[in-house]
């Protein structure tokens, strides 16, 4: 997804919850920043790197491919970007090695979707912009992994887009950094094949280029995890999906409703806007940011800003360090150390090291992993 979904919308699903225009922003603002705080971003604020959400491109390209490395990688893109949807899939007649990866696959509705709402359970609004954000790319970003792996996320070359009178067009892609891709000619940007399982440009969804990311279309392809067979990815439907899923999310975090149940949807709250939502969502086009925009004002009355990465980076230097997990990005750090450390532990105890060794910090105390020092101070700060 990108910053319409992830800030504007998210900013609509947020007021449609019961959150109020400023509740409202301070949770569209720190989902999308999930895809901004990067290890060079948070050097720039002398904040802890083990905090990342996000890699630039150059940090990818950068990286070495060995078992840290990879690791790391892998800890930030499925805590964030690809929550895995079951980590105990039962694949027959494969290595421990293949299973593994198979199981970090994302998608909707799994368990670990459940554990990031309910994590983020009196938590701050924070936290709540970054369950949020990993809510919405599990339709998104789902039969991809966030870890490299050619075996899994590669595709074959065959993609087609459905036409909205059910005609299919051939999609072809190609790589050319910083160039936009050619909706109206299906022309998209994407990786170049590389035939090393472990190679930077396998990882997620960048064999597919942008195409999860639009909301609008609906596509068929071949994807490597599933032997080449044909699967149909239907991105307006996805997408309402998860708008309505967030909406019920939020309303659980907020006390309104019990407990938080997956395959669960507050269809009712969108009921007068349908039309309007869908109209959004089948556009054909990049950026469907002022449509959500309009459609926010519309909703609250209020004129969203634009998002802005260094927003809050001044009053995060500034501050003590006593006094630096009460700002903005102190608590958005906090949530994100929270919900990488809660991910990596699932992923872990299904008997998967691929992000690497892990404890429980809730039930055993510091362990030695200095990820997550920072977040086991906090939790003693507030307990005494």
């Amino acid at each position: 997804m990108q910053a319409d979904f992830h800030y504007y919308a998210t900013y609509c699903a947020a007021y449609l919850a019961g959150y109020s225009h400023e509740e409202a922003l301070v949770i569209c603002y720190s989902d999308q920043f999930v895809d901004c705080c990067t290890k060079t971003f948070l050097k720039t604020i002398s904040a802890s790197v083990h905090a990342a959400t996000s890699q630039t491109q150059a940090e990818l390209l950068d990286m070495r491919t060995d078992v840290v490395n990879l690791q790391d990688i892998t800890r930030i893109w499925s805590s964030f970007h690809f929550l895995p949807k079951d980590l105990y899939a039962d694949i027959p007649r494969t290595t421990k090695t293949y299973r593994n990866k198979y199981r970090l696959i994302c998608g909707p509705n799994g368990d670990l979707v459940k554990d990031t709402v309910e994590l983020a359970k009196g938590k701050s609004l924070q936290h709540t912009g970054i369950a949020m954000h990993v809510l919405a790319d599990t339709w998104a970003h789902q039969r991809f992994a966030g870890t490299p792996s050619l075996a899994i996320n590669n595709t074959d070359d065959s993609f087609y887009e459905i036409m909205f009178d059910g005609t299919a067009r051939k999609i072809s892609f190609k790589h050319s950094p910083g160039a936009e891709d050619d909706i109206e000619n299906a022309k998209y940007n994407s990786t170049v094949f590389n035939a090393s399982e472990y190679s930077i440009l396998n990882l997620g969804h960048g064999h597919a280029g942008h195409l999860p990311d639009y909301s609008f279309i609906k596509y068929k392809y071949l994807p490597a995890w599933d032997n080449y067979r044909e699967c149909l990815k239907d991105n307006p439907s996805d997408y309402r999906m998860a708008f309505c899923q967030m909406i019920y999310a939020m309303k659980y975090l907020r006390g309104d409703v019990g407990v938080f149940e997956t395959e669960t949807y507050d269809e009712d709250a969108i009921k007068a806007y349908e039309e309007k939502i869908m109209s959004i969502l089948t556009k054909r086009q990049q950026d469907a940011s002022s449509d959500w925009k309009d459609f926010a004002r519309e909703l609250s009355g209020y004129d969203i800003p634009d998002f802005d990465v260094s927003a809050y980076a001044g009053e995060y230097k500034l501050s003590g360090n006593n006094d630096k997990n009460d700002t903005f990005l102190g608590k958005f750090i906090l949530a994100a150390l929270s919900q990488k450390s809660m991910v990596t532990n699932k992923i872990y105890t299904s008997g998967n090291t691929l992000a690497g060794f892990s404890v429980d910090y809730s039930r055993h105390g510091f362990g030695g992993i200095k990820d997550y020092f920072m977040l086991v101070n906090a939790g003693r700060r507030n307990r005494s």
